[in-house]
């Protein structure tokens, strides 16, 4: 199950790249695609802008953005990879503090946010927006428990590959966090 992840601008203090592929794996894993690759960008703000106003029409950062294989007219449902899921880690910072959060949390949730969006998942009802809140939630428990079992020296190893994708499905889920800390 092959996570690549690519650290842009970094690194990042706070910011474990072995945790964030553990954590990443763990979630394919209890998601049962244990053979499927997942590839993720940690960058910032300027560049989650750019993205953003390219492929959502939206001058701004953002927190998570997805780039899923398997959309559109070329999209390839047989491919194993299943795209990127590009986090800023300034935006995520952010919102931990404004949550009272730590940084580890907001990157695993995200990270399961962009992962669900690469699947299909998305949020435009309120049922739908329950739905994907509860998995959400699911795969962050998922990665946690991974987070807290004993580890073989040298098992945990984080790939590099740049790769690009032509469709973009992310969106801000500030909004959500703040309705939900209220």
């Amino acid at each position: 199950m092959p996570v690549r992840l690519i650290v842009e601008d970094g690194p990042y203090a706070g910011v474990s790249r072995a945790s964030v592929a553990r954590r990443a794996r763990a979630m394919l894993e209890a998601l049962q695609m244990r053979d499927r690759e997942l590839s993720i960008l940690l960058t910032g703000d300027d560049q989650i802008q750019k993205l953003n106003r390219i492929y959502r029409k939206k001058n701004r950062p953002t927190d998570v953005l997805a780039f899923a294989q398997h959309e559109g007219e070329l999209g390839d449902r047989s491919d194993r990879l299943l795209g990127d899921v590009v986090v800023s880690i300034p935006t995520a910072r952010r919102q931990a503090e404004a949550r009272r959060g730590d940084l580890e949390s907001e990157l695993t949730m995200l990270l399961a946010h962009g992962l669900l969006h690469l699947l299909g998942w998305d949020h435009e009802t309120a049922a739908e927006d329950r739905r994907m809140r509860a998995e959400t939630s699911r795969l962050c428990a998922a990665a946690a428990a991974d987070a807290l079992a004993p580890r073989v020296k040298g098992a945990v190893k984080s790939r590099v590959k740049s790769t690009s994708r032509s469709r973009a499905n992310g969106d801000s889920i500030a909004r959500r966090a703040s309705r939900t800390s209220r």
